[in-house]
């Protein structure tokens, strides 16, 4: 199988030294490209992280949103599956100063605009013979929310986790597919859950 996995947080730029950003550090996204790999599967890896990229995977690292919307759809068609474990931001500032912004002493106004949802133009762009993955980071009613994610952007799998994954080496996951039940993946490692998300993901396919 040909895979298509993103990671990292995406940079939005206020000027040319300040960003929003989020603490994504890219380490499950990594993993599952490393996971992938070992099976013996091909790799492109699209990346807001500064982490390393696994040897063997073809690489495209990117700043913000746009970008990586861009790079996922030069290679969505030629991938048999999206795993979307990047940190996306929502919203990007509406204008981003040529000059870095002088601190003074009145407030600041930052007008910020959605970003492209890649994962949901992934589902509406999907052919039959593709697996797209989504991940679902919840503060509340996980399951329901993720369920929700998983039917409202017409994914084949989503995984499911909570805030304290975000950086973290050790996570838990839920797991669910279009025709399954949710299923849990105790506390291990992200490599070890990776290994397992990609085994799924390749039955699956």
């Amino acid at each position: 199988m040909h895979f298509l996995i993103t990671a990292g947080g995406t940079r939005e730029y206020i000027d040319p030294i300040r960003f929003i950003s989020n603490a994504s550090s890219g380490k499950m996204g990594y993993a599952l490209a490393l996971a992938a790999i070992k099976a013996g599967h091909k790799v492109t890896l699209i990346s807001a992280s500064d982490l390393q990229p696994p040897v063997g995977v073809d690489f495209v690292g990117v700043d913000n949103a746009a970008e990586m919307l861009a790079a996922v759809k030069k290679s969505f068609a030629k991938c048999d599956c999206l795993i979307m474990a990047a940190a996306v931001a929502d919203y990007t500032p509406v204008k981003k100063s040529k000059i870095k912004i002088k601190k003074s002493s009145r407030n600041l106004i930052i007008k910020l605009k959605p970003t492209v949802d890649i994962l949901k133009w992934a589902g509406k762009n999907k052919k039959k013979n593709q697996i797209i993955v989504g991940f679902a980071l919840e503060d509340k009613n996980l399951r329901k929310n993720a369920g929700k994610k998983l039917i409202e952007k017409n994914l084949d799998m989503i995984i499911a986790n909570s805030p304290a994954a975000v950086g973290a080496e050790n996570a838990a996951v839920h797991v669910k597919t279009a025709n399954s039940r949710w299923m849990e993946m105790p506390t291990a490692s992200k490599s070890e859950i990776a290994g397992e998300i990609i085994r799924l993901t390749a039955d699956l396919y």
